[in-house]
């Protein structure tokens, strides 16, 4: 069979797989929360759920490519943005064990009102409106060139696949998955390593020797992910879902790990740019390396695309459909939250349609969301309400002069690529700050 009759018999495949094991979801806990029996999720389905829904196809493109372009740093830069699991798990922590706290709605409710939820509702839907089309994308772009029908034909037939599953048992079906997913990614992740890793000329020292310790060569990105790592895991409730589903010290447990473990996968992953890089390859590394080791090795990268994308998607599914269902009270019912799933599913794949960048919806949107920083990080401080509206719609504007490329260079204290993104971050976040605590100094 040729490589694009294999790859249809993956992505099918997979997911008809999925859709027969996963478990049906017959109350609103079991869809909503993904208990069953009373039972949560221990440390190592809950690390390895967190894992692989936040291992996004898009995250190691990204992840590769910025391998290729500048070696290690640029894989440990990328890497930089899981710090959020450890700054989510311990802020998360606090809110449950010191805050008495069941949601990270009821919190904002509790101390910032109902228009408060509203607006970090928005922001929230945004963050996963993208999260749909940009994991898509790359599943389709390993099925023809952006633009051509074999494309769209790959992301419309992907997202029912998947959608089909998600809605069957919500987010116990997500967290169901996101275990076969983690196993079958780690598996594909060693046998690429090993392939590349054979090749005559090739080793360990080369990866830890490639790249430059520089501004210009990826700590730009480095510090702007380390900064919106305070920030960014609050506005994905695929992340913060999973924060309140089992005990506060399995969950405190589980996000750390987290942190480390994912973090590396993204590292190891950059290794196959790195190769790519020495290879003198030039576009998509993954696909370029895949394509230059021959059918099994790419329809082993394409596997675990799939994988990622699903578990990043049907998590996506049911993220969006407890926030309309739970958290904003839409209708607490599974007939509600399936119908909100199929509209997320319609909707997020638009996109598709505009030529959207990929690596944007990690960069913009977590710029976007700093405004978050203070609110969380003091959420135990007294400030009026308005402190909340000043920090995130300061947030919002400085997301903007990046989008607009309309922020002052005589502010940018670096060169290079990402140089921008860093210190719209910067001078965000401390805008933000000052913002927070400003009604404090004059209101009583």
């Amino acid at each position: 069979m040729s490589t694009e009759i294999w790859q249809w018999v993956l992505v099918v495949g997979s997911s008809l797989i999925l859709f027969l094991l996963s478990p049906l979801a017959k109350t609103s806990d079991s869809f909503f929360k993904a208990n069953h029996n009373k039972k949560s999720p221990n440390v190592l389905v809950l690390t390895g759920s967190l894992i692989i829904s936040w291992i996004f196809a898009k995250s190691i493109t990204n992840a590769a490519n910025l391998g290729l372009d500048f070696g290690l740093v640029g894989g440990i830069a990328y890497a930089g943005y899981y710090l959020s699991f450890a700054v989510a798990g311990v802020l998360i922590y606090k809110l449950r064990t010191k805050g008495g706290f069941n949601s990270i709605h009821e919190f904002l409710t509790s101390k910032y009102g109902r228009r408060a939820v509203a607006l970090f509702s928005i922001l929230i839907i945004i963050r996963l409106f993208n999260e749909v089309w940009s994991n898509t994308m790359v599943i389709g772009s390993y099925f023809g060139v952006q633009g051509s029908t074999p494309y769209f034909t790959a992301i419309i037939v992907f997202t029912l696949l998947t959608l089909a599953y998600a809605i069957k048992g919500g987010l116990s079906s997500s967290i169901f998955t996101d275990v076969i997913q983690m196993v079958l990614f780690s598996i594909l992740l060693i046998i690429i390593l090993y392939s590349i890793f054979s090749v005559e000329n090739f080793s360990a020292s080369q990866v830890i020797s490639s790249g430059t310790w520089s501004f210009e060569l990826g700590l730009n990105l480095f510090f702007a992910a380390i900064l919106q790592s305070f920030s960014y895991p609050f506005h994905d409730p695929v992340l913060t879902d999973r924060a309140f589903i089992s005990t506060p010290k399995v969950t405190l447990k589980s996000f750390l790990w987290a942190s480390v473990l994912g973090g590396l996968c993204i590292i190891l992953f950059s290794i196959i740019g790195i190769y790519a890089q020495t290879q003198g390859f030039k576009g998509q590394a993954a696909v370029e390396v895949g394509k230059a080791f021959g059918v099994v090795i790419l329809l082993v990268i394409n596997f675990i695309m799939i994988t990622s994308a699903a578990s990043t998607l049907d998590s996506t599914f049911s993220s969006f459909s407890k926030l309309l269902a739970v958290d904003l009270g839409f209708g607490k019912n599974i007939s509600f939250g399936r119908l909100a799933m199929v509209a997320i599913a319609i909707l997020g794949t638009i996109p598709i349609f505009f030529n959207a960048e990929i690596l944007s919806a990690t960069t913009i949107s977590g710029t976007m969301v700093i405004g978050l920083t203070p609110i969380f990080l003091f959420w135990n401080v007294n400030v009026p309400r308005l402190s909340f509206y000043l920090s995130v719609v300061c947030g919002l504007v400085f997301g903007f002069l990046l989008v607009f490329n309309a922020f002052p260079e005589s502010l940018i204290f670096t060169t290079g690529k990402y140089a921008q993104l860093l210190w719209v971050n910067i001078w965000g976040i401390l805008s933000c700050i000052v913002l927070y605590f400003l009604p404090k100094a004059f209101l009583k």
